[in-house]
């Protein structure tokens, strides 16, 4: 026997001698106890309910896809033949590498996980032999599906992303490390504790499903630690107009004198607006305030049944269109500075050809944009969850209720992340049995809202499915054509490099589109962490690309840009402070014709789905 061989026989010989038999036989029974009576509450629940939570038996159109492309692998079966051949070649290496390194032999690995992997991270699975052997099992096993899906000829392109996507998803819920007997770190856990943390994991998961009505909900963070208001979204101000759709926050200055312009915050309505205002150290709000800013913060309702009819448009005159006569009211200044985040962009986008259209494009004076698609040609890996079969599903489900539940828009946002939010918490929270973690961002990520029937049904059939923002008059808003093209602000455009809600290429058509003069400023990260990235000169995270010349590709554009260690935030700052007026006295929420309703953040953003 090898060295090697011999110190993982006596380790496994010393950690079965600790374990307690009857303990363990207690704990195991009290498992299967624990089980049943999850398996019964579940099917109870599930009997007496009359929904079924997909719609019908296959609303995301994943069959079609795959038969499609069963299809097209039949009309090329050598090159169906000549992967099987390249997977079994790998096996017979990982298995010469094996068995070479199990007799004492240095042995480099035959495939390593991505870099950015970290399922694998427990030493574990490369100082065990036998547990890099299953790790590496995996790794090729799933780089072979991937592979020979991605390389079937004779697919359309949408169907070719739908069946790479849901391969993906596939291959990442049979990796190891989702299971009790082949993850390395949930067996000592389990040894270790005598089974305690699959009792505490099976009790996580009861609570998961309490609270999801019968749905497995997964608790990302630990929610009691969070209440909006007190230690998130604590930016000092006040609701000074609300409507149907919208609370309008006005915060109150940091200091003497501030920019005459005020600065309006259009935030996406998929979420909850203080993702720029989660803690003072981070907050986005926060630190505008401080820059000698009047900010104002659109904070979207949670609509319900009774605004199933609320539209596109609506969203449009009740949103940013009445918040900047609101801000007019409140602060005598009729001229101000946009920005639009998201989904919340793409709104601000089609507000501004509103604007444009009507005459009235003078009282914003500059615009910016986090992150916002106007152009959907190419709208990366969300594009899979939109087709006319998928459409007629969510349609049917959203005309039967009125609205689209919060936690089925957060469930597709997770897949396209599955192992960071999906399966770690699996691991986490059922096999380790530990509580989630305390964490800001996953508790506003979990914080989701609901979409009104009319308004997502348009949005996703006109922007997604059909790309009819982009193209002049491709869509009417109030009667009046919607042309981008027309647009003349001066813009500001953020995008993050690692984006997989807003993929930064497509987003750089903003450049090409507006009359304008647009700056495109690109960020490290993806969609969130990339915007919200304060300025920390002991930690510079992330640092950003910036390109004074006008580029008709982004690659061209990216290939001569600067990169920029820190925040990108002063960065903004300094081209917003050239269109925000000279310094005027400070504004007081509740000085001006609109009279304080109550303290931000406000009733809207404490309305749970």
């Amino acid at each position: 026997m090898s060295d090697n061989a011999q110190r993982v026989s006596e380790t496994e010989t010393d950690v079965a001698a600790s374990v307690d038999p009857v303990e363990w036989s207690r704990n195991m029974a009290e498992i299967a106890e624990r089980s049943q009576r999850l398996v019964s509450d579940f099917l109870s629940r599930q009997a007496g309910s009359d929904e079924n939570p997909l719609g019908h038996g296959d609303p995301l159109n994943i069959g079609g896809a795959f038969f499609e492309m069963t299809r097209a692998m039949m009309n090329n079966p050598s090159a169906v033949m000549q992967a099987q051949i390249n997977l079994w070649t790998d096996y017979m290496n990982l298995w010469q590498a094996t068995t070479r390194r199990m007799m004492g032999q240095e042995i480099d690995p035959v495939i390593e996980p991505e870099r950015e992997d970290r399922r694998f991270k427990d030493e574990s699975w490369s100082e065990n032999a036998i547990f890099d052997y299953i790790k590496q099992s995996y790794l090729l096993t799933a780089r072979w599906m991937q592979n020979t899906v991605k390389d079937v000829d004779g697919l359309d392109d949408k169907t070719a992303r739908k069946v790479d996507f849901y391969t993906k998803q596939f291959a990442d819920a049979l990796a190891p490390t989702n299971f009790l007997m082949t993850n390395p770190e949930v067996l000592k856990a389990t040894l270790d504790s005598k089974g305690e943390n699959l009792v505490h994991g099976l009790e996580n998961m009861l609570e998961d499903l309490e609270r999801g009505k019968g749905k497995l909900k997964i608790a990302m963070t630990d929610r009691d630690a969070f209440e909006v208001g007190e230690n998130i979204a604590c930016t000092e101000g006040q609701v000074v107009y609300q409507n149907d759709l919208m609370q309008l926050i006005q915060y109150a200055p940091k200091t003497e004198t501030v920019h005459k312009r005020p600065l309006l915050i259009v935030p996406p309505w998929i979420n909850k607006f203080y993702i720029l205002d989660l803690r003072p150290k981070n907050s986005f709000i926060k630190w505008a305030v401080e820059q000698g800013l009047t900010v104002f913060v659109v904070s979207w309702v949670n609509p319900d049944e009774t605004l199933s009819h609320k539209s596109f448009e609506n969203y449009m005159a009740e949103g940013p269109l009445a918040a900047m006569d609101a801000i007019e009211k409140a602060t005598g200044e009729r001229e101000l500075n946009l920005i639009g985040y998201c989904l919340g962009g793409t709104l601000t986008a089609a507000a501004m050809a509103y604007l444009t259209a009507k005459g009235e494009a003078d009282r914003v004076k500059a615009v910016t944009y986090f992150t916002t698609m106007i152009d959907f040609e190419e709208a990366g890996e969300l594009s899979v969850f939109i087709d006319e079969e998928q459409l007629a599903a969510l349609d049917q489900k959203m005309e039967k209720r009125g609205y689209l539940e919060g936690s089925e828009m957060a469930t597709t946002f997770n897949m396209l992340r599955a192992n960071d939010l999906i399966w770690s918490f699996v691991v986490n929270n059922y096999l380790l049995g530990k509580d989630p973690f305390p964490f800001d961002l996953l508790y506003w990520n979990s914080d989701s809202t609901r979409m009104p029937a009319t308004m997502h049904s348009f949005y996703l059939r006109k922007m997604y499915l059909e790309n009819k923002l982009i193209e002049p008059g491709g869509i009417e808003l109030d009667g009046v054509p919607i042309d981008l093209t027309k647009i003349k602000t001066p813009t500001f455009v953020l995008s993050t490099r690692e984006d997989h809600i807003a993929p930064w290429k497509p987003t750089f058509a903003a450049v090409n589109t507006y009359s304008g003069p647009v700056k495109f400023c690109l960020a490290g990260s993806g969609h969130i962490a990339g915007v919200i990235n304060p300025p920390n000169p002991d930690k510079k995270k992330y640092g950003y690309w910036t390109n004074a010349k006008k580029a008709k590709t982004p690659e061209t554009w990216l290939k001569n840009a600067e990169f920029k260690e820190g925040s990108w935030w002063p960065e903004w700052k300094e081209w917003l402070a050239k269109k925000a007026g000279p310094q005027v006295p400070a504004r007081q929420p509740g000085d001006g014709k609109l009279k304080a309703i109550e303290p931000a953040p406000g009733s809207y953003v404490k309305m749970r789905a």
